[in-house]
């Protein structure tokens, strides 16, 4: 009887499993993982299976926003997408524009069934619908996309950063890779700031030898234009253009009347006397002729070379000595507001109105400010005065590279876990308080000079960049732990087509028995976490000999000065102690990571390049504590008041060997 009665059960169950299976009842997909972390997502069970076609429903617009998704899915994922016409098939994606208030201007709906539906209001919204099928399709060998539908608008309209150009030259080819980065973690607004100097104090203390650089080129004033790097008008016209069709919004920057030492170095009788020549002096009027013809050329005409919505003044860390110097900054703000409002734009500002606060009226209705100290802009009082807010506090979000103070690296878990825009330095917000644009986070090259390569600041800049660009599309509701989010973030690309790390899969390695002259290997370069190691048998080389170039760097089996070995990027030549002897055989290997580059020789340790502290000398800064004997023996010693860390770091080049005569064998590259 109990057997009968165990039997029915097993019947019974079986039964019941067999009929939740044919209802349908299986796994339902959990929230895939992208960056930013979709907003609202409904499961479905199964795979979508890509059938290499696609559909446009939404005019010439939406057919642009699918003819770059084409090409991005192509490099990403290597297989086609080709256009159709007609009702969608199995296996198709799909590609709406048309109204839909719900998903205001960025949001998108993404339904994932046997078809898979982007659906959004406006370019934008369709755009970043296309960044995440991209992100799910590398995530899958097959590109295969879990089934669900997805609801995803961003919690705040302005996600950016900003890149400091003025101090150091950015290349173009490197500003583009940007802005395909910011697309692919649907971060819209790209700041470009166009003139800075370096310090003085590491400069001799004279004005006339302090690095300054304005970066455009500019007709108006012939000479201004910086020699050691700058953009033609009309590649940086195409960096927009560019922008346009990846959802990124360019914000050029021309900063003044401070940071000016650029304009002042070019027309010194603007310069200020009295607070030094990287202020513009205020009370001149030559100031404001030289100014409004340096905006005028960049705005003026029907097609002008800032082609955004919003134009960047500057107008920060002016002086505030004196109260008429306060009024005239006030003064000179909203001149330049009014100024690039008359060309139809929007200015833009950094905030200083509590620093200068004072009596003459600035505008700031449509005015945006960008609040990054609230010693210099009350955020509160700047809401009140009607300023709409861009949240970058400069102790939270901005990277100023291996200079000792700010962030070296953002501390990403912190923001990550604890800040969205709504918090700007120790004032906060609530969420989606509308006089708060959205956020931003900022890499400012202080230290010209420091030996920081662009390759660098990328390495500063990209995992901020994920990181950043949760905060400001998810805001507060962000629901995987911090741990989980970094593991997961370091699955996806830099973007399609885009690998500025110059990262390998794991397990790669390049081997290459014997290494010829002039031999290409098919690799550009290897990034930071590399072991190069190979077996050289010393020849005669001639001064300047490499081992490798790439388009970004050499290294050299005989440096061009001593014969040593070393490597140089961006016109920094580091040498390690150490020459290749003629008739002998070693074994050498390189390592390098982001602090440092290492050279061994049969094994051992034999050099590290790693931060190296220098210091500015001046003979200000002279000390001596033997003044009641000046007969006295006494060394010369400096107070070192001002110190630099120069950076010796190396993105291994593999690009082409060089025209050596040494014998190289066993060579071996890997990545970790």
């Amino acid at each position: 009887m109990i057997k009968n009665l165990i039997n029915v059960k097993r019947l019974f169950l079986t039964a019941c499993c067999s009929f939740a299976l044919s209802l349908g009842w299986a796994a339902i997909n959990e929230k895939p993982f992208v960056v930013p972390e979709l907003k609202q997502w409904s499961g479905a069970d199964g795979m979508f299976a890509p059938s290499g076609k696609y559909i446009v429903k939404g005019g010439k617009q939406a057919e642009k926003v699918a003819q770059v998704f084409a090409a991005d899915y192509h490099s990403l994922v290597g297989n086609s997408l080709t256009p159709k016409t007609g009702k969608p098939s199995t296996g198709d994606i799909v590609l709406v524009l048309k109204a839909d208030k719900l998903l205001g201007t960025e949001g998108y709906r993404l339904d994932i069934s046997d078809v898979t539906t982007i659906t959004a209001s406006t370019v934008e919204g369709l755009v970043w619908g296309t960044r995440t099928v991209l992100q799910l399709s590398e995530q899958n060998h097959s590109a295969a996309l879990p089934k669900g539908v997805a609801v995803d608008v961003p919690e705040y309209g302005l996600r950016g950063f900003m890149m400091d150009c003025g101090r150091k030259f950015i290349p173009m080819s490197y500003l583009r890779s940007l802005v395909k980065m910011m697309s692919y973690y649907k971060m819209n607004t790209l700041q470009i700031h166009l003139n800075d100097n370096g310090f003085r104090q590491f400069f001799n203390g004279d004005w006339d030898k302090t690095q300054a650089a304005f970066r455009l080129e500019c007709d108006t004033y012939p000479g201004l234009t910086a020699k050691d790097g700058h953009y033609t008008k009309a590649e940086f016209i195409e960096l927009q253009k560019l922008a346009e069709q990846y959802g990124v919004n360019i914000i050029p920057e021309i900063d003044v009347p401070a940071h000016s030492l650029a304009f002042t170095h070019y027309k010194p009788e603007i310069g200020s006397k009295e607070y030094g020549m990287d202020h513009l002096d205020l009370f001149n009027p030559e100031t404001y002729k030289f100014v409004d013809g340096l905006f005028k050329e960049y705005l003026e005409g029907k097609n002008p070379v800032f082609r955004g919505k919003v134009v960047h003044i500057g107008t920060d860390e002016y002086s505030n000595a004196k109260k008429e110097v306060v009024e005239k900054f006030r003064f000179f703000t909203d001149h330049y507001i009014k100024y690039v409002e008359s060309f139809g734009k929007q200015a833009a500002v950094w905030g200083a109105l509590t620093h200068a606060k004072g009596d003459t009226k600035v505008k700031s209705q449509n005015v945006m400010m960008h609040c990054w100290y609230n010693g210099y802009a009350d955020p509160k009082e700047m809401k009140r005065q009607g300023y709409k807010l861009v949240s970058v506090p400069d102790g939270l979000v901005y990277i100023v590279p291996a200079a000792g103070y700010y962030y070296d690296y953002l501390n990403c878990r912190e923001l990550y876990n604890t800040w969205t825009p709504a918090q700007i330095g120790d004032e906060k917000f609530d969420e989606r308080d509308p006089s708060i644009l959205g956020g931003m986070f900022a890499v400012w090259n202080d230290h010209a000079g420091n030996g920081i390569t662009v390759k660098d600041i990328h390495d500063r800049l990209f995992p901020a960049l994920q990181t950043l660009s949760t905060k400001c599309w998810t805001g507060a509701a962000t629901s995987l732990p911090y741990d989980k989010f970094d593991s997961l973030r370091l699955n996806l690309s830099e973007a399609p087509a885009v690998n500025e790390a110059a990262r390998w899969p794991k397990g790669k390695m390049l081997v290459i028995d014997n290494l010829c002259p002039g031999q290409t290997t098919g690799e550009k370069e290897v990034g930071y976490g590399y072991h190069v190691e190979f077996t050289i048998d010393g020849a005669d080389e001639a001064k300047g000999t490499p081992l490798f170039t790439s388009d970004n760097a050499t290294f050299y089996l005989a440096d061009p000065q001593d014969g040593c070995l070393a490597f140089e990027r961006e016109g920094y030549l580091n040498k390690f102690k150490y020459k290749i002897a003629k008739g002998k055989k070693v074994s050498i290997a390189i390592t390098g990571d982001n602090k440092k580059t290492c050279l061994y020789v049969d094994g051992k340790l034999r050099e590290e390049l790693g931060p190296l502290a220098i210091y500015a000398m001046q003979q200000k800064d002279l000390t001596s504590f033997q003044s009641t004997d000046p007969t006295a023996w006494q060394p010369v010693m400096y107070n070192p008041s001002a110190k630099m860390y120069y950076q010796r770091t190396l993105v291994f080049p593999l690009q082409k060997a060089g025209e050596f005569k040494s014998k190289v064998t066993g060579l071996k590259v890997s990545f970790s």
